[in-house]
């Protein structure tokens, strides 16, 4: 379920198979990658390639960085090291950033590695290749500022350099001017009618998407005209014949060769993927902006180039190893696998304006990792959010919206109201152990709920096989959604103590549904299914399987038939935790503007922090006249007694615990016993006074916060080992726990901010230590628990009671 990255066994076709070859277009090196390239490319086609494997298609993912061209160069003066040194350092980047993102490709290479290896500047001294030209766009109604010598970012549009209106050399912003040189084109012209034929065929039997074939269909209605594929730089595959020897092959002639090349890397038996259209598909995922590069020259790459030679112009089929190393032997004539389907996304935006890797604007993907937002929930909102047919927009408002209310309500809160019922000891649930459960035909609740959800996957499984990857997220949130309502329509709680019978049906039915789901989404959030199995009690090994040989599309009619009985399951717990308001304000100022101008704001606040501790007096040991001449005796007395401990809240040893076990104190009417996890190997027992406030059922397998540093007392015979923190009215009529958030870990440390210090092992009751700070432990009008005026927190947020406002905890 992982990265399938450099396996043992190289992947290669197999005869009676569905063998599909999947590329996404190769992420340029000169930068980190933003949240719109990797929706863009990389994480579209690992959600279809991890839903082809549990298909059981034979899928090759393939991808890799494209190293070569201008923006290495510009990027390598940047930062005054080689380009060699450039694309070492991001490829690394970018290889970690896809790894946290759980990308499963089966060889991620490199566009350099051994496989596949005008204006004019006076002041630079050399020719400015397009991607070292800036100037405004010509495009009436655009005039973009920015835009680059071979495309405008803001209206797309392909340019030439010598098209840009006010051109600058982006390296020392300086005019350059027009000067004669020798290049090689591409003759797009003589290869119109096959071009042509092959799209028409093609884009109907592969199913492109409208915007694949819209920007297809405008390059075809501008005419086809020679494209450059030489570019003077000294970084790039150099153009081996004897006339272009100061040339390097242009980047996107070169970097789609890429895909081959990093197949070669996969398996010396590249040939039978690329070379057997009979028997491969290819699959290509690609933003807007790379369509035509895809679906017209290189479609064409291995046709007729041409030659310019001061005025001249000659033809000549150019041989394959001319363009490739010898490893890649591509010829116009030759049996190549042309691609079948492209699935092509528009622009991901970011709040008010645009994602961009050379402004440094957005959320990058180093960025993501530092939010402890966890990675499904970052592939769940920009798969939710996937611009398939029209630009759309991220905001941290949404991705809250999406994580509170779809993840957490819906999918988490199904799960695990499913897993802790079965959880919950005999009597009250089934001791964590699947029932048996017979009469689902007779039932017709659960009858027609299978029958809805054999529905719901089949129309999954066509939107899927469409590469319509959000209407597939769609559809199985939807059968997340008809989970729930199939439990509270069942009133599964009441059919325990009433007809047990038909709530082991309903139970063993909705358990069947959990792996069902962790299933469905495993191509768009793994993590959280290799969760749902440890959950299960499965091996995270498991290979969900949805295929058509082994009857799992049938079998997900009878939901109730997908666990066995007697499968004992593991520890239910949160999926997912809530997204505070405070914390998307917080994401949200801290990546406004730039990279840059984020720099500049930490560098000035470490400036700030560095100029106060200059201002602050330390102390050098010495002492004053006065102190001198203090009697020996004073001096003595001052010595010898020890240092009393300032009394702070963090001497408090206070752990989010989760009660087990709870039961009637057997000699006190007033007292509950508790068996309380806080994260120690034994459980601790605890005696609360709660009974006239808090009923049992109540106080069954539900999170509090224990202070666990109070000397042990014994209580009417029981010796209780911690408190539970609760809240209380004035006049102390209510009664409230005090709870952690969902999604606090057990046994972690409820801390106070601005107080980092560490709490007494054992609180000494002479010092009163607890009875000074516990004046001060209130709820506020928020219905926060506070220390005066600073919230309990945990790594999930603030604990809070239910209704109680301005009470005092104790």
């Amino acid at each position: 379920m992982g990265d399938h990255s450099s396996a043992a066994v190289p992947k290669l076709p197999i005869p009676g198979k569905r063998n599909i070859l999947i590329t996404s277009a190769l992420p340029y090196v000169n930068n980190i990658p933003h949240l719109g390239n990797i929706i863009g490319c990389v994480l579209s086609a690992d959600v279809f390639s991890r839903y082809c494997r549990n298909r059981g298609y034979n899928a090759l993912y393939i991808c890799g960085t494209d190293e070569y061209g201008t923006a290495t160069e510009t990027k390598a003066m940047e930062e005054g090291c080689s380009p060699k040194e450039i694309c070492d350092k991001y490829h690394a980047i970018h290889k970690d950033v896809y790894k946290w993102f759980n990308i499963s490709f089966d060889e991620f290479g490199r566009t350099s590695s051994p496989q596949q290896t005008e204006l004019y500047c006076d002041t630079c001294s050399r020719f400015l290749a397009d991607r070292l030209v800036e100037g405004n766009c010509p495009t009436p109604g655009c005039n973009y500022d920015s835009a680059r010598g071979d495309q405008c970012e803001k209206c797309g549009k392909l340019l030439n350099p010598t098209e840009l209106l006010e051109p600058k050399c982006k390296v020392c912003r300086n005019t350059p001017r027009i000067r004669d040189t020798n290049h090689m084109f591409l003759e797009l012209p003589l290869l119109k009618d096959k071009l042509e034929e092959y799209i028409r065929n093609m884009s109907v039997a592969g199913g492109w998407s409208q915007n694949a074939i819209h920007a297809t269909n405008a390059w075809l209605r501008e005419g086809l005209r020679p494209r450059c594929i030489t570019r003077d730089l000294k970084w790039g595959v150099p153009v081996p014949h004897e006339r272009f020897t100061d040339k390097v092959f242009y980047v996107w002639f070169d970097a789609p060769i890429g895909y081959v090349s990093i197949t070669a890397c996969h398996t010396p038996e590249w040939e039978k993927w690329w070379k057997n259209p009979e028997n491969v598909e290819l699959y290509q995922f690609m933003g807007k902006d790379n369509v035509p590069f895809h679906t017209v020259s290189f479609q064409t790459r291995f046709g007729i180039l041409t030659c310019t030679f001061l005025g001249l112009v000659f033809s000549a089929y150019v041989d394959v190893s001319l363009v490739m190393f010898p490893s890649t032997l591509l010829g116009a004539d030759q049996n190549w696998t042309l691609m079948k389907t492209i699935s092509v996304t528009e622009y991901l935006n970011y709040e008010a304006g645009k994602f961009s890797k050379s402004k440094g604007v957005g959320v990058f993907g180093n960025d993501v990792k530092d939010t402890n937002i966890p990675v499904e929930v970052w592939r769940y909102y920009l798969l939710t959010n996937r611009p398939e047919v029209s630009d759309t927009l991220f905001t941290w408002a949404d991705l809250q919206s999406k994580l509170n209310g779809e993840l957490l309500s819906n999918l988490g809160n199904f799960i695990n109201r499913v897993l802790t019922f079965i959880a919950k000891d005999t009597g009250s649930g089934y001791g964590s152990v699947i029932p048996d459960a017979e009469g689902a035909d007779s039932h017709l609740l659960t009858k027609a709920f299978g029958e809805k959800v054999g529905d719901y996957v089949e129309q999954y499984v066509d939107a899927m096989e469409q590469v319509k990857l959000k209407q597939g997220l769609k559809i199985a949130m939807a059968i997340s959604g008809e989970g729930n309502a199939y439990l509270q329509e069942s009133q599964f709680w009441k059919l325990y103590k009433e007809d047990l019978a038909s709530c082991s049906l309903v139970m063993k039915t909705a358990a069947g549904l959990v792996y069902l789901l962790a299933c469905l989404l495993e191509p768009f959030i793994p993590s959280f299914s290799v969760e749902v199995l440890k959950q299960l009690n499965l091996p995270i090994e498991t290979q969900f399987s949805l295929s058509d040989e082994n009857g799992d599309v049938e079998r997900a009619k009878r939901p109730w038939e997908i666990l066995p009985a007697g499968h004992k399951i593991g520890i239910p717990a949160p999926l997912f935790r809530e997204l505070k308001d405070e914390e998307v304000e917080f994401y949200r100022n801290k990546y406004a503007g730039s990279q840059a101008d984020r720099i500049v704001k930490a560098e000035a606040e470490s400036k700030k922090i560095a100029e106060k501790l200059k201002e602050t007096k330390i102390s050098d040991g010495s002492t004053s006249k006065k102190d001198r001449t203090k009697k020996p005796a004073e001096a003595k007395s001052k010595v010898s007694a020890p240092a009393e401990a300032e009394i702070t809240i963090s001497r408090l040893d206070i752990r989010v615990g989760l009660i087990r076990k709870a039961q009637k104190h057997p000699d006190a009417d007033s007292l509950y016993v508790e068996e309380i996890d806080v994260g120690e190997p034994q459980p601790r027992t605890v005696v609360s006074g709660l009974v006239k406030y808090i009923p049992l059922e109540e106080m069954q397998d539900r999170k509090v916060c224990v202070l666990c540093n109070l000397k042990p007392a014994t209580m009417r015979g029981i010796k209780s080992q911690a408190m539970v923190l609760a809240a209380s009215n004035s006049d102390h009529t209510k009664v409230e726990l005090v709870e952690p958030p969902e999604g606090a870990n057990i046994g972690e440390r409820v801390t106070f901010p601005g107080f980092e210090g560490l709490p007494d092992d054992v609180l000494n009751p002479k010092k009163k230590v607890w009875e000074t700070l516990q004046v001060d432990l209130h709820t506020n009008t928020e219905l926060v628990a506070c220390y005066k005026d600073l919230p309990l927190t945990t790594s999930a947020g603030v604990c809070k009671v239910s209704s109680i406002r301005e009470g005092t905890i104790r």
